[in-house]
C-alpha cells in the first residue's frame, strides 16, 4: 500500500500581491522542472500544511501549495473584503502566470475540490489533469446538509449544543444566526458560536475518531476570524450560482481526471461523488469503503498517492 512520500522543504516561497490588501503565500518543493501541480486546500480557512507536499513525488513534481485570501500564512488574516471564489480563481490563474506554468495538474479535496472545478471551468485550456477527493457540489442540498437537515441526525447530541450556542430566534436559519452571533457586540455569544461550529466541523469530519474539548476550550480571535471565513462563504453560497459546477461539467471532458470519495464521508456524502462521476464519465472513479472526509487515514493516503503516481506515469 503506497504511502506518504519523505518530508521535504519549499525551495522557493514568496507573497503574491493581489493590488489589494490581500498578501497571498505561495511555495513551491520538489523538482523544479517537474510536473506542475497546484495544491487546493479545503475550508475556506483551513489553509495548507506541510504534509501536503507528501502526496506528490518529490523527483517528478513540481508542487505549489497556497494558501487562499486570508487564510494560513496569507495576509491579512480572516480579512474578508475582496474575498470571493472569483478572487481566488483569480489568485490561482496569477499564480500560474507569475511562474511561468503552461498548464498544471489541479489537485483538491472538499472546497479545495469545488474550487478546482471552478477555475478548470473558467481555464480548461490550462489543467492538465485533475485529482478531486471529498467532491463538494456547492448545491443548496449539500449546505443544507451539513447546516440544516442532515447530518444533525447522525450526531443530534453535537447539533444541539450548535443550536444552543445561539439565540432561540436564529434557530431556524443556523447559518445566519451564527453570523448574527459572530459579527454582534457580545464577546461571550461570538466565542460560544465559534467554539461549537468548530466542534460541529470536527465531529462530522473525523467521527469517532472526534476528541471533544473541554467546556472551558479558549477560543482565541483567530479561531473567531476563521469561523467567520466559514459562514462568510457559506451565506453567499460560495459565490456562485445553483448547481453551477454540474450544469459546466461538459467542458471538462477532455481533461484526464480522477474522483475519490471516502464511502463513510458525512460532510460531503458520496452521492456527490457520484453525480460529479455521472457528468464527467471519462473519468476514473475510486471509492473508498473504509474512509471519512479528511485527507488522512492509510487507505485515504494510498489512493491519493496512487493517483498522483499514474498521473505522472501517463505524464511521462
Amino acid at each position: 500500500m503506497k504511502t506518504f512520500y519523505p518530508e521535504i522543504a519549499p525551495y522557493h516561497s514568496f507573497f503574491l500581491a493581489t493590488g489589494g490588501k490581500h498578501s497571498v503565500y505561495v511555495e513551491q518543493s520538489g523538482n523544479p522542472d517537474g510536473i506542475p501541480v497546484i495544491f487546493l486546500h479545503g475550508g475556506p480557512c483551513s489553509g495548507t500544511k506541510p504534509d501536503h507536499r507528501r502526496f506528490f513525488n518529490p523527483e517528478l513534481y513540481r508542487i505549489i501549495l497556497f494558501d487562499q485570501r486570508g487564510c494560513g500564512l496569507s495576509l491579512p488574516f480572516g480579512e474578508l473584503e475582496n474575498n470571493t471564489t472569483q478572487d481566488l480563481i483569480a489568485d490561482m490563474e496569477h499564480i500560474r502566470q507569475t511562474l511561468a506554468i503552461d498548464q498544471w495538474l489541479v489537485f483538491g479535496g472538499s472546497w479545495g475540490a469545488a474550487l478546482g472545478l471552478l477555475y478548470a471551468q473558467q481555464y480548461p485550456e490550462k489543467v492538465s489533469g485533475m485529482i478531486i477527493r471529498a467532491v463538494f457540489l456547492v448545491r443548496q442540498q449539500d449546505l443544507d446538509w451539513f447546516a440544516k437537515d442532515g447530518a444533525s441526525r447522525i450526531y443530534p447530541e453535537q447539533w444541539q449544543r450548535l443550536l444552543e450556542s445561539i439565540p432561540e430566534q436564529g434557530r431556524g436559519n443556523l447559518v445566519q444566526g451564527l453570523c448574527d452571533a459572530l459579527w454582534g457586540k457580545d464577546e461571550v455569544a461570538k466565542r460560544r458560536g465559534a467554539r461549537e461550529w468548530m466542534a460541529w466541523g470536527g465531529q462530522v469530519a473525523l467521527g469517532n475518531d472526534y476528541q471533544p474539548s473541554s467546556e472551558s476550550h479558549h477560543v482565541t480571535e483567530k479561531m473567531v476570524k476563521q469561523v467567520r471565513m466559514e459562514l462568510h462563504y457559506a451565506r453567499q453560497h460560495y459565490f456562485i450560482k445553483e448547481n453551477q459546477i454540474l450544469e459546466n461539467c461538459p467542458v471538462l471532458h477532455d481533461i484526464p481526471t480522477i474522483i475519490i470519495h471516502g464511502r463513510q464521508d458525512l460532510v460531503c456524502p458520496i452521492e456527490a461523488g457520484m453525480k460529479l462521476h455521472q457528468a464527467l464519465p471519462h473519468a476514473d472513479y475510486v471509492i473508498l469503503p473504509n474512509a471519512g472526509h479528511i485527507a488522512q487515514g492509510a487507505e485515504m493516503i494510498a489512493a491519493l498517492v496512487a493517483a498522483t503516481d499514474s498521473f505522472a506515469e501517463k505524464t511521462r
